[in-house]
């Protein structure tokens, strides 16, 4: 018997894994020293390469500035007008976060309208949706039209076009709220009001959050395109007119630049919707919560 059981353990012993009293390896966290680095240097080195393969593009195919002009050329543009095109942006990032304000408060609200009645969800939930799908510079010229002036008429394209990400993803986190909460507040009695605030709010954030993040893009592209059909000139004239202007007096240089300044505020628009972003859920929501493995 004794034997027996020496063989079984003997047995038991040599499948068992040398390694196994060993500690288990220590993972990487994503978020270390060395990720948030390469997450910066990766994008610029990028950024750096593309400006090295212009730059010699341009200069080893001896391309004339009025057709592709060199990174020089566009540093020095943008340097020696930046009185006229840090205006001319001031005035397109005025229209940009006017219409997005206005877009957050008529969407929010108007998707919480609909959420408390479906009458008027059937209303006019089906009007917001035609305003969506038409282009906006087809309906451009009737607004230029009966708008009072070209900056309210600018302003009323930009909300139209940052109005419909709002609303639908306001609605849809609206009416995304967990059934069992639901039900829980109303065996304890909660009535309309408690349940919009404390429940159904909190629930619709994360949804009203990724509709900003939208909204603030297309509102600066609704408030270029708005301008592109009005056309408008003078003092208040935005980035847009000076892309047109640079274009007819074929000074690409500057065509450029103005480009770039776009550009630039167009990232730094979802930069900072993206931080509001990340403050508001960093602590509750998953999308935002750092995971441990």
């Amino acid at each position: 018997m004794s034997t027996v059981n020496q063989t079984t353990a003997s047995t038991t012993s040599a499948h068992v894994p040398a390694d196994l009293d060993e500690p288990a390896p220590i993972l990487v966290s994503k978020d270390s020293g060395t990720a948030k680095v390469l997450k910066v240097l990766i994008p610029f080195t990028m950024l750096a390469l593309l400006v090295i393969v212009w730059a010699w593009y341009v200069a080893a195919y001896d391309v004339p500035h009025y057709i592709l002009p060199s990174p020089w050329r566009v540093a020095q543009a943008l340097v020696e007008d930046w009185g006229t095109l840090s205006g001319a942006l001031l005035i397109t990032l005025k229209i940009t976060f006017s219409a997005l304000g206005i877009a957050l408060v008529g969407g929010v609200g108007l998707a919480v309208l609909m959420s408390q009645s479906r009458w008027v969800e059937l209303a006019l939930y089906p009007y917001a949706v035609i305003l969506q799908v038409t282009p906006i510079v087809a309906i451009a010229p009737l607004i230029l039209i009966y708008a009072p002036t070209t900056q309210s008429a600018l302003l009323i394209c930009a909300w139209l076009v940052a109005f419909f990400p709002v609303l639908s993803n306001t609605t849809q986190g609206l009416k995304s709220t967990d059934h069992n909460l639901l039900n829980l507040f109303e065996m304890y009695g909660a009535n309309r009001w408690q349940t919009l605030i404390h429940l159904k709010l909190p629930s619709a954030l994360p949804y009203f959050l990724a509709g900003l993040r939208i909204a603030g893009g297309l509102a600066l592209i609704a408030a270029v395109v708005a301008e592109f059909a009005a056309g408008s000139a003078g003092a208040q004239s935005g980035l847009a007119y000076r892309l047109l202007e640079s274009q007819f007096r074929l000074n690409i240089p500057r065509l450029f630049a103005a480009l770039i300044l776009l550009s630039v505020a167009g990232v730094m628009i979802f930069g900072m919707t993206s931080l509001i972003s990340h403050l508001l859920l960093r602590k509750w929501h998953e999308s935002a919560l750092k995971r441990e493995n």
